[in-house]
């Protein structure tokens, strides 16, 4: 079984053309010739391209409020959105836009939040979590057939109740993925938890409660597979706790590792992990999870970006080229580059070209 998440083929060769010739964007207002400003330093150097598409994504498509991203192995890139039409949108290779797709996470208007890709058996499927109460965990393939859909009233079955207190919210907002072919599904939003399935789809057990211990969460918003220790383990973006916790293939805690400021999903290649940190920065951990780089860590921009119960998210003209505002989701592609979505009104994507 193929384990890449979001993994991305290197640019066609016209893509690479476009980018020289001026044609992708630093924001919509960005005018051929002129550079994209320059994020990062020492080993780990990006150019920060905005809002590669251009002024929309298509013609009668707008972007609401962009959440996910992610890569099929063959280069497209899907991206769920708050908006219309459905609720994500596909660009091919070459960043153009491709189709709207995900009708099944639209209620008066798109719901899309966490996606993720998985190769099983030479397919690739999607992983949609779409953070509304009245929608559920979906699993479909690239052209949007419909696998399975696990609602709160499936998870609650499932678990043997775990949600029976109709006080507890049923939001979930990321899924990742077992080596074994098994799944995890976190209700990041809701009751705080994270339900784990086999490869066969059966329950296995949930993991942890709603708390600030260790082994607890406040918002587990993201997780992923961590094996660069040589052992499989899931690691989980504890948002409101302001964390990364470890977990063993048992679902036992490991660590705990403090010092981000709202840390919204992970993403690993090779020795690095990525975690987009919703309050304006990207931060990047090496193999022992030293930190090696913070793209964006301006603490006057980010005083800013959170002033006014984060007013900044609605203004677009507020938001400056090389700078942050609310980075929500991320991955790498083939190349070591890195891709965002942004969790601001009128949507924000930006491709960060490795340059050293």
């Amino acid at each position: 079984m193929n384990l890449t998440r979001r993994t991305f083929v290197r640019s066609s060769i016209s893509a690479v053309t476009a980018l020289q010739c001026g044609q992708f964007f630093v924001r919509a207002s960005d005018k051929a010739g002129v550079r994209p400003p320059i994020v990062g330093d020492g080993e780990f150097v990006f150019e920060c391209i905005h809002n590669w598409y251009g002024d929309r994504p298509a013609k009668g498509h707008l972007f609401g409020t962009t959440h996910g991203i992610a890569i099929s192995e063959d280069g497209h890139i899907f991206v769920t959105h708050h908006g219309d039409v459905g609720s994500v949108y596909v660009f091919s290779p070459d960043r153009k836009f491709v189709r709207a797709m995900g009708d099944v996470h639209h209620i008066d208007h798109g719901r899309g939040h966490g996606i993720d890709i998985r190769s099983e058996n030479g397919e690739e499927f999607i992983y949609l979590s779409p953070n509304d109460k009245r929608l559920g965990f979906t699993k479909m393939s690239l052209d949007g057939q419909i696998i399975w859909q696990k609602d709160r009233e499936t998870i609650n079955r499932d678990s043997g109740g775990a949600l029976d207190d109709p006080r507890v919210k049923f939001r979930p907002t990321n899924t990742s993925f077992r080596p074994d072919g098994g799944y995890y599904l976190g209700d990041g939003y809701g009751s705080h938890l994270i339900f784990e399935y086999d490869r066969n789809d059966q329950f296995v057990r949930v993991i942890g409660r709603h708390g600030t211990a260790d082994g607890e969460f406040s918002t587990p918003h993201g997780q992923w597979l961590d094996d660069r220790s040589g052992e499989p383990r899931l690691v989980v973006a504890d948002r409101a706790n302001r964390r990364l916790q470890w977990f063993d293939s048992d679902g036992n805690h490991i660590q705990s590792l403090g010092g981000f400021l709202c840390p919204a999903d992970i993403d690993i290649q090779g020795d690095l992990m990525v975690v987009p940190d919703l309050h304006a920065r990207i931060t990047l951990l090496g193999r022992d999870n030293q930190v090696v780089a913070q793209l964006g860590d301006d603490k006057e921009w980010r005083q800013k970006v959170l002033a006014n119960s984060m007013a900044m998210r609605n203004l677009g003209k507020l938001w400056e080229p090389g700078r942050f505002v609310h980075p929500h989701d991320a991955c790498f592609d083939a190349d070591g580059n890195i891709h965002v979505a942004e969790w601001v009104r009128g949507g924000r994507l930006t491709w960060l070209v490795r340059k050293s």
